[in-house]
């Protein structure tokens, strides 16, 4: 392994494959297109670098401080970012497949179009995060902060998001299909047109949400909070509604064909053009 002990990395260095530094200070260093292949990066300073379209796959990350460094296009596959501080950093278009971020600060950060498919979020904070159309798919996201985040159109099949935290988060035409959303928080998350067919929402807390034309297909939504949740010309067919709260939620149009509505709170609910046929009512 190379061992770099360099104080002033104001420079570029093309080829710091394997590179050990540890600890080292790369505030707004030049980066751009560094081989940073399995490069030890533990706990250094990268405030404001310079990495776009570098390679560091593999690279030891953990704990360092990459704010506001721009990563757009970068090669982070099954990188070790595990409590790195990420905020407000530009991750757009980047490679984080099979990347390890529990506990990661992406406060703020983009991750527009971002690749994250079997990623592990679990535990990190994406609060205000920009993930608009990044892939998700089968990523880690228990307990993760997607508050306030923008995922529209993002690609979060079978992702795991039990007990995440997205209240206010954006996720118009999302695709949610066999995601883990057990006792997630989606008080007023907008989910307008999103794909949830056969997710698992059961205690999910889904207060306010607009779910305007949403496909809940074979949903499980036993026992989740759909208190004043928008559901118009929503699709429910054989979801399960099960002991689920939907005092106020406005139904208007949907299809609950084969629903199972046993022991749900319809009180003041909004069932104009619902379609009940086959549905097991409360």
């Amino acid at each position: 392994m190379t061992d770099v002990n360099e104080s002033n990395w104001k420079k570029y260095f093309p080829n710091l494959q394997g590179a050990n530094l540890l600890g080292a200070d790369l505030t707004v260093a030049n980066l751009q297109k560094a081989n940073l292949q399995d490069a030890n990066l533990t706990v250094a300073d990268l405030i404001s670098a310079d990495l776009q379209d570098a390679k560091l796959l593999g690279a030891n990350l953990k704990g360092a401080n990459l704010q506001k460094a721009n990563l757009t296009v970068a090669d982070l596959t099954g990188a070790n970012l595990i409590s790195a501080d990420l905020q407000d950093a530009n991750l757009q278009k980047a490679n984080l497949t099979v990347a390890n971020l529990p506990g990661a600060n992406l406060l703020g950060a983009n991750l527009q179009d971002a690749d994250l498919r079997n990623a592990n979020l679990q535990k990190a904070n994406l609060q205000k995060a920009n993930l608009q159309k990044a892939n998700l798919e089968q990523a880690n996201l228990i307990s993760a902060n997607l508050r306030d985040a923008d995922l529209h159109g993002a690609d979060l099949t079978f992702a795991n998001l039990h007990g995440a935290d997205l209240q206010d988060a954006d996720l118009t035409g999302a695709n949610l299909q066999g995601a883990n959303l057990t006792v997630a928080d989606l008080t007023g998350a907008n989910l307008q047109g999103a794909n949830l067919t056969v997710a698992d929402l059961p205690g999910a807390d889904l207060k306010n949400a607009n779910l305007l034309g949403a496909n809940l297909t074979g949903a499980n939504l036993r026992n989740a909070n759909l208190k004043f949740t928008n559901l118009t010309v929503a699709d429910l067919i054989s979801a399960n509604l099960q002991g689920a709260d939907l005092t106020g939620a406005n139904l208007r149009g949907a299809d609950l064909k084969n629903a199972d509505l046993r022991d749900a709170d319809v009180l003041l609910v909004n069932l104009e053009g619902v379609n009940l046929e086959g549905a097991i009512l409360p």
